[in-house]
């Protein structure tokens, strides 16, 4: 396959809000351009997407991150033989050792199911691989070697796992790179940290005429209000090579594109219900190397004339897009997507869609480029 990069721009702005927060309760931040600008870390955005797959694909398409995986395959094991029920953590442990997984009792007494030092990412199938591999070998009598449980991890890969990754630190065999790339996403222009007082009342008290009807507690939230550009990519034939099958690559890809669309990070949503969609989006399908349009905002966006961080924020997109193409290179096909007439400046680049119209488009452009390989 021709290599194909799939690089998503999206224009997204945010109301008062704490999407993520550092180790304080602050809004995460960075300094970019020589000024203060909101932050939302790809950690944040890669989970929101992931939760956000589950109303896009089959579970037995995903996986799960987690210590307990003896837990899991234990359950596993016993889904599939009733009978070895009341052994199942006993083999599930075997499997996961086997493989080089070190595990120990865990700190909270309430779970007494031994589990791994740090978080497995395992899919759904190598989960019910490695359970049949531990029953296999409990009926045969045979010993688990690290060569067959291992390769159980290598094979089998669900989509999740296979466009994020898996590090296991201290078995890199185990290791699958990821296939995907997820930017923080960083306000277009400067931001300042706001504070909102807030006060409880108590119901009790208020109801009563002998009671104080004052605050029952105080305090303050930070938060901040900002116009995002996020930025994701995903390497198609590193995705396919992780996946193993065509098909499956474009339903990853299309499922991506979609989720790191629609998704949102739930930091203090209940509180902000800061539940936007993306203003403008450019999805570019490109051959060379994943090119971020970041750039465009070094210099931070001002509202003053311009009807708002969101218009100009627009234009700076168009325009730097159409100067790297100009300089590096057009990308094959680009796709827009957007609300009303504020997303024009991106028409020039490629053609316009609705979110629906893009799934369909960029699927039938993945499968040519596969088929074509």
């Amino acid at each position: 396959m021709t290599r194909t990069l799939i690089d998503i721009h999206v224009i997204q702005t945010v109301p008062p809000s704490n999407v993520n927060r550092d180790d304080t309760g602050s809004p995460k931040s960075a300094v970019y351009g020589g000024v203060r600008r909101a932050r939302v870390s790809s950690q944040a955005w890669k989970r929101a997407a992931r939760n956000a797959f589950r109303t896009h694909l089959d579970r037995s398409d995903l996986g799960v991150r987690t210590k307990r995986v003896v837990e899991v395959i234990a359950e596993a094991i016993t889904d599939r033989d009733g009978t070895l029920a009341d052994r199942a953590n006993e083999l599930a442990k075997g499997v996961v050792t086997a493989a080089g997984i070190k595990v120990a009792a865990p700190r909270k007494a309430t779970n007494t199911v031994e589990e791994s030092g740090y978080l497995i990412f395992l899919s759904a199938r190598q989960i019910q691989s490695l359970a049949g591999l531990a029953i296999d070998a409990d009926r045969s009598g045979s010993a688990l070697d690290k060569k067959s449980a291992g390769a159980v991890f290598k094979a089998d890969n669900s989509i999740d796992l296979a466009l994020f990754g898996r590090m296991v630190a201290d078995i890199s065999d185990l290791n699958v790179d990821a296939a995907a790339q997820v930017a923080h996403a960083i306000s277009t222009h400067a931001v300042n940290t706001e504070f909102d007082y807030f006060t409880a009342v108590d119901d009790r008290k208020q109801d009563s005429t002998d009671e104080d009807a004052g605050a029952g507690m105080i305090g303050t939230v930070e938060f901040n209000s900002s116009t995002l550009y996020r930025y994701a990519t995903v390497d198609l034939q590193a995705l396919q090579a992780n996946l193993g099958d065509a098909e499956a690559t474009v339903r990853a890809t299309v499922a991506f594109v979609r989720a790191f669309l629609t998704s949102m990070p739930t930091g203090k949503q209940n509180t902000f219900a800061n539940n936007t969609l993306p203003d403008a989006v450019l999805v570019t399908l490109r051959q060379d190397r994943p090119i971020s349009l970041v750039g465009a905002f070094e210099e931070p966006v001002s509202a003053v004339g311009t009807g708002g961080h969101v218009i100009e924020s627009i234009g700076r997109l168009s325009g730097y897009a159409k100067e790297v193409a100009d300089a590096y290179g057009a990308p094959v096909a680009s796709w827009v997507v957007g609300i009303g007439d504020r997303v024009q400046p991106l028409e020039a680049l490629g053609q316009r869609v609705s979110a629906g119209d893009l799934d369909d488009a960029l699927g039938a452009a993945l499968r040519e480029r596969i088929s074509g390989a």
